[in-house]
């Protein structure tokens, strides 16, 4: 039915479950046989159980229209049965090619803008239905260091990896890196090699070629890439981990010795025991990464030293610090140290420009503060959902005063003239809480527990 998310597939349920067992198989077979090649996966792509999970999956994450200016709700419209049938039979026929993803830019917290492309609907569902393949096979080869965008895996986990690494005496310093313009520079051939490692059917490695090479359509221009993923598809985070999987397994090989690898995406670090290793660790991940064609960046790659709380770094969106357990000192006189972490000044900034934006004078002809209580709490409680694994508790309650302060203000606005004496000093963070407004304060809570 056009309007809604929920998928009209006359199998529903039944459809999903044939895509899992289908996945398990992949990855059992890719599991069982690290050299296997698979060579018979173009048919899956293009099989309709497997185009209708694509389909729920890039529905599910809505997205704007591509360079045709076909949406979601326009394919709703016309009917996903007729739009899935028709590019079922351009992937039979071999006759689907993906046209050029349509160049936004998002403003990053530095003032920077960082591209994203935009693929078609169509070109979506193909690469999404490509992953569902896919994924399972890399999957089985993928290491434990890696945490991006993969099934089961998280940010938490990797954060909390470097928890437990980082208790006591362990784990002082750290090589906190960052790849100079990552998704804008992997090589396509390098990047291909990788996948034919794994995959033989060249009806499937035509498909990513042709996504690679596919181009940006910006002001009516286009442009065609040598080098790089748009940031964007839905294909682009698995050939990431394709692609600097060549780190991780480098690096558990021949210098796990050295430090502790954590990486989510193009995002990590390297948790050392001493200064010593953690220069060593530097210069090894520049030998790695130059031979995939990539370097550091000079300006924010850096070695931190954490012992005894000197220093910290920011990682995933969260500040990592060592600092002394009172109460350890106060039982046993023992001074021992624990990685420690909060939102960092950046994730601060933007969730309080996020709430600013929901409470300013744009919203001044709301006439009941419920009204943004009700746009506010899914932004809090997502935002509290990902650090209430950590330290974050004075934090919390930072944003928990700033939230109240700035609904504050709009029922001031509100009331304009008509303000009585002393009635503004009755909307208290109580008052807001009591109207539903979430509470961030008392929300942490760590996984598990580290021991020193």
């Amino acid at each position: 039915m056009a309007g809604t998310s929920r998928s009209n597939h006359p199998d529903g349920a039944h459809s999903i479950d044939k895509v899992r067992r289908l996945q398990v198989r992949l990855w059992m077979a890719a599991k069982q046989n690290p050299e296997r090649r698979f060579h018979a996966l173009y048919d899956r792509i293009h099989r309709s159980d497997v185009l209708w999970e694509a389909w729920r999956r890039v529905r599910a994450n809505h997205g704007a229209a591509g360079v045709d200016q076909e949406t979601l709700a326009l394919v709703e419209a016309m009917g996903v049965e007729t739009f899935l049938g028709e590019l079922q039979a351009r992937l039979t026929a071999g006759e689907y090619r993906p046209v050029a993803v349509l160049r936004r830019y998002i403003k990053k917290s530095d003032g920077k803008k960082r591209p994203l492309g935009i693929p078609t609907v169509r070109d979506r569902v193909v690469q999404a239905a490509t992953k569902l393949v896919l994924e399972p096979i890399f999957e089985a080869d993928f290491l434990e260091c890696s945490y991006g965008f993969r099934p089961k895996r998280s940010a938490t986990d990797a954060l909390e990896t470097l928890r437990k690494h980082g208790v006591g005496s362990g784990g002082c310093y750290v090589l906190d890196a960052d790849i100079r313009d990552f998704f804008g520079s992997l090589d396509h051939g390098l990047l291909i090699a990788r996948v034919e490692r794994r995959v033989s059917d060249r009806r499937v490695v035509k498909l990513i070629r042709q996504w690679l090479e596919a181009g940006v359509m910006e002001e009516g221009r286009e442009t065609k890439l040598i080098s790089g993923v748009p940031q964007g598809g839905v294909i682009s985070p698995l050939l990431s981990n394709i692609y600097l999987s060549v780190l991780d397994e480098e690096w558990q090989a021949r210098h796990s010795q050295v430090g502790v690898l954590v990486r989510y995406a193009d995002d990590f670090v390297v948790m050392c025991p001493s200064a010593e290793a953690c220069e060593q660790a530097e210069h090894r991940v520049r030998r790695i990464l130059s031979r995939l064609k990539l370097e550091l960046h000079p300006d924010k790659t850096r070695r931190v030293d954490l012992y005894q709380g000197r220093q910290g770094f920011d990682f995933l969106g969260c500040h990592l610090h060592k600092r002394m357990s009172g109460r350890l000192w106060e039982e046993r006189g023992k001074a021992c140290y624990f990685l420690q972490r909060w939102p960092s000044v950046r994730s601060m900034k933007r969730i309080r420009e996020r709430v600013k934006e929901l409470t300013d004078r744009r919203w001044s002809g709301v006439k009941d503060v419920r009204e943004l209580i009700a746009r506010l709490n899914p932004v809090l409680r997502g935002w509290g959902n990902y650090f209430k694994t950590g330290n974050a508790a004075k934090k919390f309650n930072q944003l928990d005063g700033y939230v109240c302060r700035q609904l504050r203000d709009f029922l001031v606005r509100r009331h304009g003239r008509n303000l009585k004496p002393g009635q503004a000093d009755q909307w208290t963070r109580l008052f807001f809480w009591n109207h539903g407004l979430h509470r961030l304060r008392g929300t942490v809570r760590y996984p598990e527990t580290a021991r020193c």
